[in-house]
């Protein structure tokens, strides 16, 4: 194992990024446990990791949206690696907008899969790290919680839930060492969103993939990937609310 190398816990593992930033981990010659719902892609993934370098690969099967079974991964990631030095999580769904506003049932169950579930899984592994008293805890977001925009909010709402969580948890294990990454992507091209018109701002998982393991080792807070859309999501910002309730985008 070289002297980069790191025990990686990856939530959402077989998701285009998270895939492409396990393999940037495995070329180091990291451990790696991995948790998704797939099971027969998760085994193809961990073969890939090993003959890419990956010291050692295990997984684990679950759907994220049963919270009651988050301590028991948290804790089987926890003793295949002996302990956690960084946790990526990376699941999400992208939901359909106008389906969301006409069921509660729905736009419920796309903010459990992207809000509450990841803060659900967040304090387990905030436990784990305060224990240990080192480590980093880094979440895919999205640009869309910036604001809420007429054409995604019940997605965008649920990211913003989970960038203002991670702004306060990094406050709290601020004094045991801990850092908290936001990495907030813009578009990527991914199976999630194949049915969408790709333009000059899209980016690759490969692209977005690199950002995080860039930003994971310099301790940043808050990341647009690629940096970008910090200067777009800025002049969105500004935009006074009685033109922003116009906009249809």
């Amino acid at each position: 194992m070289s002297s980069e190398a790191k025990k990686v816990f990856i939530v959402g593992a077989t998701s285009a990024i998270a895939k492409e930033t396990a393999r940037v981990y495995a070329r180091r010659g990291c451990d790696l446990y991995l948790v998704a719902r797939n099971e027969n892609q998760l085994k193809s993934l961990t073969d890939d990791l090993k003959v890419r370098g990956a010291s050692r690969v295990s997984f684990s099967v679950a759907d994220l949206n049963h919270f009651n079974q988050h301590a028991q991964l948290v804790g089987q990631a926890a003793e295949f690696l002996q302990g956690l030095d960084i946790a990526l999580i990376c699941h999400g769904s992208l939901p359909d907008q106008q389906a969301s506003e006409k069921s509660f049932e729905l736009a419920q169950h796309e903010i459990n899969t992207n809000g509450l579930s990841v803060i659900s899984m967040l304090t387990e592994l905030a436990e784990v790290f305060i224990n240990q008293r080192q480590g980093t805890i880094a979440v895919i977001t999205s640009v869309a919680g910036d604001r809420g925009r007429q054409s995604n909010y019940v997605y965008g709402s649920a990211k913003a839930m989970v960038s203002t969580y991670l702004q306060g948890l990094r406050g709290r294990l601020l004094p045991f060492n801990v850092h908290v990454v936001d990495i907030r992507p813009g578009f990527v091209d991914s199976p999630m969103t194949a049915r969408f018109k790709k333009g000059p701002l899209w980016s690759s998982p490969i692209k977005i993939a690199g950002i995080i393991v860039k930003s994971i080792e310099r301790k940043r807070h808050t990341v647009y990937a690629p940096f970008y859309w910090g200067i777009i999501m800025f002049a969105v910002r500004i935009i006074p609310e009685f033109l922003f309730k116009r906009i249809k985008f």
